[in-house]
């Protein structure tokens, strides 16, 4: 009898090792593993493109010149040969994101004319880190509100990410316990305001002799702007009358609030995020409460992300601090008649905790006892520009009050400007040589 030859046809299976989420910039390697007891044929690798309707053929290997081939006497003899072919994408981009797929192809033990074919597919996920995060305060500049409360926001915005971060915040180290809020919501934040009116004067310093008749000689512990009338009149029989005192060249006051929250307040958190034109996103998180700015002055505010992109979570703080002791500069130092001269805010005086006033505040300049020279009542700005300055500016003084929503500040400095009486005197020594010479 002769033996039987059996011809079993060939298997294949393919895998490709699972992936974690890969850092942009980092070097990834594919490994696409495959059983078989056939002859390999070629092993192809894809990359599925424009949402998987076309693939791109990023490596190929053609075993047909390069098989070693085994002579079994057996041909019923199944031998198991396990393979394992790997692509290596160096420093990937988020271009590399996406589908890939290992096509593996064997010859059929049953035909050499036959391929079997088989593949494995894996979706290749770059994330992308925050590139910038900030703190920014919405409605910012803002004014200060002296009667009663307002609502602040803080914004933090990350940027760069893929995918959105997780954003959160917390104040002087500790988290915020929040309350989410969706944005038709945001129009009835509020809380419990208790008015107060036997708190500290408001009023640091005074320059009686230089604050003419408005709401600055009023203090702001009547009811409301509607008791300054009353306080002018009881001002003899109330307040001990003020002396004589030197003007000095620059004098600074400042405002707090006269009302006081009865708890702590709520924080109201609400949270959005676009997509950007290059796949990232763009995330908005805003933290809302009932400003106190005698509790919140000097609070230090951070906003945290995390990523898994990121070993450790990234921070952006903020130091809220009223505006206080604004240094001014005047160029030219010494002004003539006709000169043009610029009254700068250069900086503030800074308490210990905070590196810069934040929010940003709003300047308004005004001439005591008058109009500005362009006939202006008031001029906004950190810069007060007064034009070819005639000999009557000599003398006059200027207000600029900086504030923010935690609080106001006034700074007063005297414009001196040469060369008038200088002209005067002149003419009177001509005057009195024609005088002479007539005499004569």
């Amino acid at each position: 009898m002769f033996p039987i030859l059996v011809s079993l046809p060939g298997y294949l299976t393919v895998s490709i090792e699972p992936l974690p989420h890969v850092v942009i910039g980092d070097t990834v390697t594919l490994k696409c593993n495959f059983q078989t007891d056939g002859n390999l044929r070629e092993i192809v690798w894809f990359r599925v493109i424009e949402g998987g309707s076309a693939k791109q053929k990023i490596f190929t290997y053609d075993a047909m010149y390069n098989t070693s081939y085994s002579h079994m006497e057996d041909n019923r003899r199944r031998e198991d040969l396990v393979y394992q072919s790997t692509v290596r994408l160096p420093e990937v981009q988020m271009e590399d994101d996406g589908l890939y797929e290992c096509h593996v192809g064997i010859y059929d033990r049953s035909s050499r004319d036959k391929v079997i074919l088989a593949s494995g597919s894996i979706i290749l996920t770059v994330i992308v880190p925050p590139k910038s995060i900030s703190v920014v305060a919405a409605n910012s500049p803002a004014p200060f509100s002296r009667y009663e409360a307002q609502n602040f926001t803080l914004v933090c915005i990350v940027t760069g990410a893929k995918p959105a971060p997780m954003v959160y915040f917390k104040r002087d180290g500790e988290l915020i316990d929040v309350v989410p809020t969706s944005q038709s919501q945001a129009g009835l934040w509020s809380s419990q305001v208790l008015t107060s009116r036997d708190l500290d004067d408001t009023k640091l310093h005074k320059s009686l002799s230089l604050l003419e008749e408005e709401g600055k000689l009023a203090r702001l512990g009547q009811d409301g702007p509607n008791g300054l009338e009353q306080d002018r009149g009881q001002r003899s029989e109330s307040d001990p009358k003020p002396t004589t005192e030197v003007i000095p060249e620059t004098v600074v006051s400042r405002e707090f609030p006269r009302w006081v929250q009865s708890s702590d307040p709520l924080y109201y958190f609400q949270h959005r995020q676009q997509a950007a034109g290059d796949g990232t996103m763009e995330v908005r998180a805003m933290l809302t409460w009932s400003l106190n700015p005698q509790l919140d002055n000097e609070a230090l505010f951070s906003c945290e992300v995390n990523h898994p992109a990121l070993s450790m979570p990234m921070q952006a703080e903020v130091t809220l601090a009223a505006p206080r002791g604004p240094k001014l500069s005047m160029s030219p130092s010494k002004a003539r008649v006709g000169d043009t001269v610029r009254i700068t805010v250069q900086g503030f005086q800074l308490g210990p905790s905070a590196s810069e006033v934040f929010p940003e505040p709003m300047f308004t300049w005004t001439k005591v006892g008058g109009r500005l020279l362009d006939g202006r009542e008031e001029h906004d700005g950190r810069e007060l520009v007064l034009e070819r300055v005639p000999a009557e500016l000599n003398g006059s003084m200027f207000r600029c009050t900086a504030q923010n929503p935690l609080g106001s500040t006034d700074t007063h400095t005297r414009l001196i400007v040469f060369g008038g009486s200088r002209s005067l005197t002149l003419t009177s020594m001509l005057l009195l040589l024609r005088f002479t010479c007539e005499l004569t």
